[in-house]
């Protein structure tokens, strides 16, 4: 199946993006083709974009290079996309998350205690 211009385009940023984390870890295309079982050679192919990484090697490959996907894939991990204003069960989630465990105890059977009466 032939790779369309979008696709080779997206791989080669890919592997431009995974031998700019490689060499800024002082790793070599050969020592990361060993860690990922690989050859040099297939390694290489992915970093300059001549043949598609298995979708089922990203994951490898970016803890290889100790990134996130997101990373490998030149999203920013530190700011993470605004998904709009927490839901207010989610704020209480939290909130309790922070408290001593003693009172997180409380806080469950209560919340178990008002469930089990709803369903009656």
């Amino acid at each position: 199946m032939p790779i369309t211009d979008d696709e080779r385009t997206f791989f080669v940023a890919l592997g431009e993006r995974m031998a700019q984390f490689r060499k800024a870890r002082g790793i070599t295309q050969a020592q990361i083709a060993e860690t990922l079982g690989l050859t040099q050679q297939t390694y290489q192919s992915y970093e300059v974009g001549r043949r598609r990484i298995p979708v089922s090697t990203l994951p490898s490959v970016a803890h290889a290079l100790s990134v996130s996907l997101e990373e490998l894939f030149g999203e920013s991990a530190s700011s993470p996309r605004k998904r709009g204003p927490m839901p207010r069960w989610q704020k209480h989630i939290e909130a309790i998350s922070q408290l001593p465990r003693a009172k997180q105890q409380f806080v469950a059977q209560m919340l178990e205690a008002v469930l089990a009466q709803a369903q009656q």
